[in-house]
């Protein structure tokens, strides 16, 4: 767990000692198959100490006992310091808490001599101790040892007085047996049953929950191991492993590359629209330099990134650099494993991650959710200003999906046309069925896609923003119209006393059906042809006015829909000259009847089977390609219009909103990606894991505990968009190509409304997933989010602020978990789901949120208890976040894993302050610092003298001390008084 920065393990150790070759995991798994994955780095050599009979350093003093561990290099003989034990006072027989580790980079041979330092610790402030003794000895010593322990005799300085003993013993952590615990009892009892616990800084030996992967995606494992006993006066083993993340940088390099393609791909199409009027013109001159600009700046940022190396992770004190802001702040994994005897295995995982957030933009106006609903607000005046169209957020997503859907459809109908071809070649009226079948169901998703009034109203205009559009009827303008200047239209309701129909104007009405005298030719989606709807008349003259959107159907709607139906008319001639084909196919292959020679002859005289299937069916083929390449040239310009006016009445404010959005997305998404690969492979042998995967998706819950005051507002904010933007993103698992784990990386593909992660998994992994996965069906994610502040300024924002936001946040993501869990209901048996101790119903525990995110309440921390375990009890994804998941992060998944163990493997009640002091204490002093939050060269130093070890309360007892709050009271009343002054 991190806390500031550091871990801390407790008081005492037991000495344990762990020997590992390095072996892969086997048996338990059943993994072995699944190739590197599941590979763990482990450490050689772990140990634990324990003195006894210590002689203080005054006389009638007991000492306070600590052990300075040293590793001496055989060929060097030089002293390099390895570890130290925490301070045990006032004990002539001190245990030690805290374990010694060897890591993979500092292999313990045979030879390796390790010295053991004893101190006394007078005064922890003032550096004050004195040397007790030291003894030697070497690893072979150990391994060679006798019920693998060794009693050292610890000497003074001279080397002649002994000064008491010390014990080094070793021990397999991965296997609990039943003497083990005995033993192990009896040594507590004699010790004031001080909890056990062994520290590893690279992994943990002879794991079978280091499944996921460790050597592709996670990396650098830090471990630690407590022993607690439970009610039953049985001792229960828990490992907690805490790994970086290389999606960390890994996912937003690839967003940003994503980024810059369909940026410029956005200027290409403007560039494709053709010769416009001088306003228009100016107007994309402008949309055009500010994409450049973005362009440039990821273009910059991407160059700083590929440049990083060292660490999978971006400390805090780096949130603030514009060169790692697309970066997630302190992205790592959390693993609690707990071996009980008797007992299965089980594995609680939680991801820890800053807020998504645009830390280094600032949250001086707020964040995004504010942000967008104030643009969105203003583009309206900002398109008078501008002479745009105002274009809602929904029909700017619909060109986006239309210019997506012919862009990828168009290919997919040009290949099936020549595989149509292919077929005729080869006279398989087999295979010329079905490819026609297919590419009938193609075309008619292209034409649907298509049918859509924006598409339309978007032609007209760009048609009437092109150089030296005249109108038909020029005498034939909206009342009250003045010149060919941009002016608003008329309301609805001055459209209705002037007894006139209103134009089609996307800004106001895109999506209603405009007037036409032409037909309009639409799909059957039962026969898969098409008919011409009828004709609508509408009696009236239609409403011109230029430079606005016209109403010119002599010319643009007309010719619109001449092209769109030629599609189907193509596609028809298509299917009247298969159905043909298949006629003769009788003649040409009746076995039952003999055929006259001459009557052959004249059939293949004039049919050659060779070459006349294709060659009457080429031309119709080419002429159905070529019609869908010029609907697509159409349709693109249109939307490419739409976006260039939505570009222009957002300039400079909504670039700037995308850039910001963009950044929390990126932020997101690696976060997302992370979980969803931890917990795949943490499912791998799961069967309804796996079918609750492709059946309905998995939920992903973010926890979050950002206040509703000062910048923590905007921070809020920023999460609630980039969590909800993650519903526009699927996962795909793939075979990869080879074994490697660069190829094990996941993949980024897509565009920003909708991005597909593909997940790469070695070869006999890939072959025990489902038919449906390994098929490729996308697989959904259902991100939700739950916030309750909990610290001192929440207390404010809960007296005096405004906590709305948070309401609102629960309130919405309660309806999109109780929506989730009623399709799971319907699509999956309850056996998918996992099993627990505790009995409560899902729907009781839904029904007890429902009322909680309603219920007025201050920091009512039930609803984030309640949201974690339903996450849990659906199989689902846990992320736990603050501002930049260190302090009040580490204490809600210490608090979450203490009341797990105490809930589902009956952690002894003495012990559960003693297991939160134990995961959440600092380090003391001279304990080695593994840091959470550090540069790499500050990763790992000790930390001398620093003052005792503290302890933090459980999230439901974080209540801000009297002196304090008296503070904030008196800061916050004068603030308002010379607000309002």
């Amino acid at each position: 767990m991190e806390d500031g920065g550091t871990r801390h393990l407790g008081h005492e150790c037991r000495v344990d000692m762990m020997e590992e070759e390095g072996e892969p995991l086997t048996g338990g798994d059943g993994l072995t198959g699944a190739g590197v994955i599941l590979i763990p780095k482990l450490p050689h050599v772990e140990f634990s100490l324990e003195c006894r009979d210590l002689i203080g350093s005054g006389r009638d003093r007991t000492p306070n006992a600590l052990v300075q561990v040293a590793v001496i290099d055989p060929r060097e003989q030089y002293l390099v310091s390895q570890a130290c034990t925490e301070i045990v006072e006032g004990s002539r027989d001190p245990l030690f808490l805290t374990g010694v580790t060897f890591p993979p980079e500092y292999p313990a041979s045979p030879e390796t001599l390790v010295k053991l330092t004893v101190y006394d610790v007078r005064d922890k402030a003032r550096d004050n101790s004195s040397f007790l003794g030291s003894a030697t000895f070497s690893v072979s010593d150990l391994l060679r040892s006798k019920d693998d322990q060794l009693t050292l005799n610890l000497r003074s300085s001279d080397g002649v007085l002994a000064v008491g003993t010390v014990l080094v013993s070793r021990v397999n952590m991965g296997e609990m047996e039943e003497g083990d615990m005995d033993h192990i009892t009896a040594d507590v009892q004699q010790a004031q049953k001080c909890t056990l616990v062994c520290e590893s800084s690279q992994g943990t030996p002879n794991d079978k929950d280091n499944s996921p992967l460790t050597g592709a995606v996670f990396k650098n494992p830090v471990c630690k191991v407590y022993k607690f006993q439970t009610v039953d006066s049985k001792w229960m083993l828990v490992r907690e492993q805490m790994e970086e993340c290389t999606l960390s940088f890994s996912i937003p390099r690839q967003l940003l590359h994503l980024y810059i393609q369909e940026d410029m791909r956005r200027i290409q199409e403007l560039r494709d629209l053709g010769e416009l009027s001088p306003h228009w013109d100016n107007l994309r001159k402008e949309v055009i330099g500010r994409y450049g600009q973005v362009i440039a700046a990821y273009q910059e940022t991407l160059a700083e990134l590929n440049k990083i190396t060292g660490p999978s992770f971006k400390p805090s004190c780096s949130k603030a650099q514009r060169y790692l802001e697309f970066i997630p702040i302190n992205l790592h994994t959390q693993r609690m494993r707990v071996t009980c005897p008797r007992q299965t295995d089980a594995f609680y995982d939680v991801i820890t991650v800053g807020a998504p957030a645009a830390h280094f933009q600032g949250f001086k106006g707020g964040g995004l959710q504010r942000l967008l609903s104030r643009h969105e607000a203003e583009k309206k005046s900002f398109s008078t200003a501008y002479q745009c169209i105002y274009y809602s957020p929904e029909h700017t997503a619909k060109a986006q999906e239309v210019l997506h859907s012919v862009g990828h459809l168009q290919p997919l109908i040009s290949g099936l046309a020549d595989q149509l071809l292919q077929a005729a070649q080869q006279h398989s009226m087999a295979g010329l069925r079905e490819a026609l079948k297919t590419l009938a169901g193609k075309t008619e998703q292209f034409v649907h896609a298509l049918k859509d009034e924006l598409v339309k109203s978007a032609l007209l205009a760009l048609h009437a923003a092109q150089p030296g559009y005249v109108t038909k009827n020029q005498n034939q303008t909206l009342p009250g119209h003045q010149g060919h200047s941009h002016q608003d239209h008329p309301s609805p309701s001055q459209r209705g006393q002037q007894g006139q129909s209103p134009p089609q104007n996307p800004g106001h009405s895109p999506g209603q059906p405009l007037a036409t005298d032409s037909p309009v030719v639409v799909c059957n989606n039962v026969d898969g042809g098409f008919q011409t709807a009828p004709i609508r008349e509408d009696g009236q003259a239609p409403l011109k006015r230029q430079d606005s959107i016209p109403c010119h159907k002599e010319y643009d709607e007309e010719e619109w829909d001449r092209v769109w139906a030629d599609v189907a008319k193509s596609l028809n001639c298509v299917i009247a000259m298969v159905d043909k084909l298949q006629e003769q196919e009788p003649i040409n292959n009746n076995q039952e009847q003999p055929i006259p020679k001459q009557v052959l002859a004249d059939v293949i005289t004039s049919h050659n089977p060779e070459g006349d299937w294709r060659e009457q069916l080429c031309p119709l083929v080419v002429r159905l390609k070529e019609c869908v390449a010029e609907v697509v040239v159409r349709a693109r310009r249109a939307m490419t219009f739409v976006l260039l006016q939505e570009a222009a009445c957002s300039i400079p404010q909504g670039l700037f909103l995308k850039q910001r959005r963009d950044v929390v997305f990126s932020q997101a998404l690696a976060a997302l990606a992370c979980g969803f690969v931890m917990r795949l492979y943490a499912g791998m042998e799961d069967k309804g894991f796996l079918r609750q995967l492709h059946l309905v998706g998995l939920v992903a819950q973010f926890e979050s505990l950002l206040s509703t005051y000062s910048e923590e507002i905007g921070m809020l904010e920023d999460m609630e968009v980039g969590i909800s933007d993650l519903h526009r993103v699927a996962f795909k698992i793939t075979q990869a190509k080879t074994d490697d784990p660069c190829d094990l990386q996941p993949v980024v593909i897509g565009r920003r409304d909708h991005y597909t992660v593909e997940v790469p998994l070695p070869r006999l992994a890939f072959q025990t997933l489902p038919h449906e996965i390994k098929e490729g069906k996308a697989l959904q994610v259902y991100p939700v989010l739950f916030n309750v502040g909990i610290n001192e300024q929440q207390t404010i924002a809960d007296r005096f602020g405004d906590i709305s936001l948070q309401e609102r946040i629960n309130q919405r993501n309660f309806e999109i978990l109780d929506s989730y869990y009623k399709s799971l209901s319907d699509k999956v048996p309850s056996e998918c789901l996992p099993c627990f101790q505790t009995q409560t119903d899902l729907k009781d525990l839904l029904g007890t949120l429902g009322q909680n995110v309603v219920t007025k309440k201050r920091k009512n921390v039930e609803i984030l208890w309640l949201a974690g375990t339903i996450c849990r009890r659906l199989n689902g994804i846990r992320f736990t976040s603050c501002k930049s998941a260190k302090d009040r992060t580490s204490m809600s998944v210490t608090l979450e894993q203490c009341a797990l163990l105490r809930d589902e493997h009956q952690l002894n009640k003495d012990y559960f302050i003693r297991a939160l002091d134990c995961m959440r204490s600092r380090l003391s002093q001279g304990e080695v610092v593994c840091q959470w939050d550090s540069d790499p060269e500050a990763a790992c130093s000790v930390a001398e003298n620093k003052p005792a070890s503290r302890h933090f309360y459980p999230i439901a007892l974080l209540l801000v001390s009297s002196h304090l709050l008296v503070v904030w009271l008196i800061l916050s009343l004068v603030f308002l008084l010379a607000k309002y002054q």
